[in-house]
């Protein structure tokens, strides 16, 4: 039986390619237990059908297990490759699945420390996939005993540099191409998570895809990069409260052309690849396909919460979330006007904490450079999928509203 293993379950990216996996799968016969009704409707469109997905994390979602996901729990961070192995095992995976999708990473204090602790996550995760074929020999397993294909995700920070040199120094031209390299000079644990998917690959004989998002937009509680939710949570805050509904970001990024990526996109990219022998060992940008303005998105988005969004002023210095919410801001109190919200209105959710990230959304939208993503590459191999951007905001405001974590 065919089966894939989603790395990062628990995460916006991880939780899309659960989702698309488990709607192509044929029918179930009737149960008696409740199936989760919190997908996204996201039709099947490759060719591969996969009978078991296991849904690897910290914390597994609930909702995902009952839906039919396999959980595995486990902390990447602090295993190794044996005890990785152990817990697939302990899962039910006894053998190399078909697919692999790495959607997990761990903020570390400095880039040196995110190479060094990301690389060994991946390292440790394809050694303990490669385990499962009981083969301990150097040599490549049989082709029945190894993954088919291994998909990395990783993002645009492959062109515009890690976050100690966000968006700064010498980058390459937009849009950005999938043919420009590397940046020169830099640490950047992307490079490095690649660098450890080639050499397994070289040693193992699985195809590999790398895809590269731009800022995700989808569903996921306690992530650690989440602009839809915490621009949500930001509306909800300054409509309750009469704060001003501001642009938190640059002004070149206010006037620029920009895009950005579905999840839900992002998950089918990922399927298409693992299904499209013309796309094996390659990387590839991923973006919705079409390009907005901040300007105009930063009203879209206010008239969906019915907030008045405030003027913007280009001549100033950024007025960012992180000095909203801080302790000198007008939403200084924000957790515990989130917590009385969330008791009002019964939300899922009362800890601001686990559905903000005002650091992510401050530096994409504080970066002081043009960013847009070219996807030729993709297109020309077949991948059409598109989604307009305040369609998926828009979409991702209704799934948070239908599962109660925004009013």
């Amino acid at each position: 039986m065919a089966s894939t293993l989603v790395v990062g379950a628990s995460g916006v990216v991880g939780r899309a390619v659960v989702e698309a996996l488990l709607l192509q799968r044929p029918p179930s016969p009737p149960s008696t237990t409740p199936r989760s009704d919190t997908f996204s409707s996201i039709e099947p469109t490759t060719a591969a059908i996969h009978h078991r997905v296991f849904a690897l994390a910290r914390r597994p979602p609930a909702d995902l297990t009952t839906a039919g996901a396999v959980p595995v729990a486990t902390d990447l961070a602090a295993s190794d490759a044996a005890d990785v192995a152990a817990a697939l095992a302990a899962a039910g995976l006894t053998a190399p699945p078909d697919l692999v999708v790495i959607a997990a990473w761990l903020r570390c204090a400095s880039e040196a420390e995110n190479v060094r602790v990301n690389a060994r996550m991946v390292r440790n995760l394809l050694a303990a996939v490669r385990a499962l074929s009981g083969d301990g020999s150097d040599s490549a397993p049989p082709t029945s005993s190894r993954p088919r294909h291994v998909a990395l995700v990783t993002g645009l920070k492959h062109y515009l540099g890690p976050f100690e040199a966000y968006g700064k120094g010498s980058l390459p031209d937009t849009p950005f191409r999938e043919s420009q390299g590397r940046l020169d000079g830099v640490e950047n644990f992307y490079y490095a998570q690649e660098d450890e998917l080639f050499a397994a690959a070289a040693r193992d004989g699985f195809t590999w895809s790398v895809h590269r998002p731009h800022t995700i937009v989808g569903e996921a509680v306690g992530n650690a990069m989440n602009m839809g939710t915490t621009l949500a949570v930001y509306a909800i805050l300054c409509k309750e409260t009469g704060a001003p509904f501001r642009f938190p970001g640059s002004a070149v990024q206010w006037r620029s052309l920009t895009d950005m990526t579905d999840a839900a996109v992002l998950a089918k990219h990922v399927l298409w690849a693992a299904a499209t022998p013309a796309a094996a060992n390659q990387a590839f940008n991923i973006v919705n396909g079409d390009v907005f303005r901040w300007s105009w998105m930063w009203a879209r988005i206010a008239g969906w919460f019915g907030v008045e969004p405030a003027p913007f002023d280009e001549d100033t210095a950024p007025v960012t979330l992180e000095s909203q919410l801080g302790p000198d801001g007008p939403l200084a109190d924000a957790a515990n006007i989130w917590r009385g919200i969330a008791q009002r209105y019964s939300l899922a959710e009362s800890d601001i904490h686990r559905l903000v990230s005002p650091w992510h959304t401050d530096a994409d939208l504080g970066r002081p450079v043009e960013v847009v993503t070219d996807m030729s590459k993709s297109r020309r191999l077949g991948f059409v999928r598109y989604s307009p951007t305040d369609d998926s905001f828009f979409g991702l405001f209704e799934r948070l509203r239908t599962h109660k974590i925004i009013p």
